[in-house]
């Protein structure tokens, strides 16, 4: 490593440090606590209803409803789970294949594959690092066909059910745009709104383009109950359905255990619901302590060569995870073992899904933009600065 990239790097641990005002480790996204969680929490444990019953999950869905701007919510164990059931309840078959973007965590594929379909990989735009409506439309004209109101798949003569975007590292893709093309070929579009709660595109909150939207709430989400997701839709009978089958499909009764379907267990217990009312109470300030970061980070990286990741345009990002740019995969090497040996933890973007053992046989739309953001993004700390 030369002197001046020594240096350079040198500098960033240095910023670092002094914006989060620490000399210990720094981690990549810790969770924060600032508010009424151990109240809330002791009101449940003293409730005795910290499982799937109890006051905390009803008021939380009424919460993230309205703050999302959503007509109704349905709280589910983890995001993952919400993506399957919304994917299943949106008509995903066994057989059926869902397009995605390949730069993503491999929850989305994951859910796709729960359902027995199998993922296509689109290209993402550089600049959202979400799936990319040039590439979806371009996929689309060359490969598929309209036939029985269905999109088929020219070569596997497969449906193509549904399009899962991805609003990356909470920035938000051009989902608008997404949405035409979805609707214009009977694609039902699913948002993949893990990372972005608190992001709008175009004064409208993520994940209500679509015909439903998830949300996480893993530990190192911009808030948490160590785990916990959400499906936020504003059709009243699939939130019906959805409310139904991830609470195990059971008849309504006094006493009587009746189902009338295979159900699935992904309850949000109460005491998690209980963290999740007290964090969503934080979010505005979360938010705007985040932006506030990402502003230190757009000032301390311009005119360096080491480039900061900027909300696209008609974006209002939450800035979940901070990102930056190096020239090239030995650069970011470098930076990543530089900043990880000295205390501050930073991690690479994702492995490309094609790229994984189960999903190299997938179909590819050209990748030349996933490709390139693989070897260069670098996520940096982007914890609530306290």
């Amino acid at each position: 490593m030369s002197n001046k990239i020594n240096n350079e790097l040198e500098g960033v641990v240095s910023f670092i440090r002094e914006v989060f005002n620490s000399k210990s480790f720094i981690p990549l996204h810790e969770p924060r606590f600032l508010g009424n969680e151990k109240k809330y929490l002791n009101e449940c444990i003293d409730s005795t209803f910290v499982s799937s019953v109890g006051k905390f999950v009803d008021k939380f869905e009424e919460d993230i409803s309205r703050y999302t701007g959503s007509k109704y919510a349905i709280a589910t164990s983890n995001g993952t789970s919400a993506l399957h059931i919304s994917l299943l309840l949106s008509g995903v078959k066994p057989g059926n294949e869902v397009i995605t973007q390949p730069l993503t965590f491999v929850a989305t594929s994951n859910a796709i594959s729960y359902c027995n379909a199998s993922p296509i990989f689109v290209d993402v735009d550089k600049d959202t690092m979400g799936l990319s409506p040039i590439a979806l439309a371009l996929f689309l004209k060359e490969n598929c066909l309209m036939e029985g109101g269905n999109c088929i798949n020219k070569t596997t003569r497969k449906i193509i059910k549904a399009c899962v975007p991805v609003h990356t590292f909470g920035h938000s893709c051009r989902i608008d745009k997404i949405k035409s093309i979805c609707d214009n070929w009977n694609i039902i579009l699913v948002e993949d709104s893990a990372e972005s709660l608190g992001t709008f595109y175009k004064d409208k909150h993520t994940g209500t383009f679509g015909k439903s939207g998830i949300i996480s709430f893993n530990g190192n989400k911009i808030i948490t109950a160590g785990g916990g997701g959400c499906i936020i839709t504003d059709d009243e009978v699939f939130a019906a359905k959805a409310k139904h089958i991830t609470t195990t499909a059971k008849i309504p009764h006094k006493w009587n255990y009746s189902h009338d379907m295979v159900g699935y267990n992904f309850r949000l217990p109460n005491i998690n619901a209980a963290l999740l009312v007290a964090q969503l109470e934080q979010i505005n300030n979360f938010c705007i302590n985040k932006r506030e970061l990402a502003e230190r980070y757009i000032n301390y990286f311009a005119n360096k060569e080491i480039k900061f990741i900027m909300e696209p345009e008609y974006s209002k990002s939450n800035y979940w995870l901070n990102a930056v740019e190096l020239k090239d995969s030995s650069k970011r090497d470098e930076f990543l073992e530089f900043t990880n040996r000295n205390g501050i933890m930073t991690r690479p973007i994702w492995t490309l899904m094609n790229n994984l053992n189960m999903y190299k046989n997938s179909q590819c739309g050209n990748l030349p933009n996933s490709e390139w953001l693989q070897d260069r993004i670098v996520n940096i700390p982007s914890s609530v600065v306290i």
